[in-house]
């Protein structure tokens, strides 16, 4: 009973200090979620158990060398994990096309594909849900231009008489969200596909 009154950030703190068995408790008390997560996305029970081992070989070797810092957010953190490693696994398996993040920054070229499948689907879905995160830890000048642009297909003229600034400021605006948002994906290794 004890084990259950004890958060994950309590466990997290007591595995690094070398307390094996917080990690044990860790796993046991999310293992379900996880694994149905990662089977719900490849429907295979060998590549969802390879991807699960996968996920915590990866948890345990960013915890011992200090690179957690999610303040009590284990479980998202561990998602995260898992759902970057499916990505991976699809990318490798050719069953997917790999997201272009070359040239012109346009992360919402992966939201724009009329024929998917289911998986595909789920997947974009995910994303366009990572996507709208990303875009709400902006500041509100860019998001709103942003917003205007990609989700309402707004001309900057537009957007520059709706927000009462020139077109070069909606301009510079929109310029600074997709560095910001860059930025982000970047020093979060977010993964974005199609």
């Amino acid at each position: 009973m004890e084990e259950m009154l004890t958060t994950d950030a309590t466990l997290v703190s007591s595995y690094i200090k070398g307390d094996e068995s917080a990690l044990s408790i860790l796993i046991s008390r999310h293992q379900q979620r996880v694994y149905s997560f990662i089977y719900s996305k490849v429907y295979d029970r060998d590549v969802t158990e390879d991807i699960f081992q996968d996920t915590f070989i990866k948890v345990i070797r960013t915890l011992k060398r200090g690179g957690y810092n999610e303040e009590g957010k284990f479980l998202p953190w561990v998602m995260r994990i898992s759902h970057n490693l499916v990505i991976d696994h699809f990318r490798k398996n050719k069953r997917m096309p790999k997201f272009d993040n070359t040239g012109d920054f346009n992360i919402f070229s992966v939201l724009g594909d009329p024929d998917l499948n289911a998986e595909k689907r789920i997947i974009k879905d995910q994303v366009e849900e990572d996507v709208r995160k990303l875009i709400d830890e902006l500041p509100e000048d860019q998001r709103d231009v942003l917003m205007m642009r990609i989700y309402k297909d707004m001309s900057f003229k537009e957007i520059a008489e709706r927000t009462d600034v020139s077109i070069n400021t909606a301009l510079g605006r929109m310029r600074y969200a997709l560095i910001n948002l860059r930025k982000v994906i970047e020093k979060n290794n977010i993964v974005l596909t199609n």
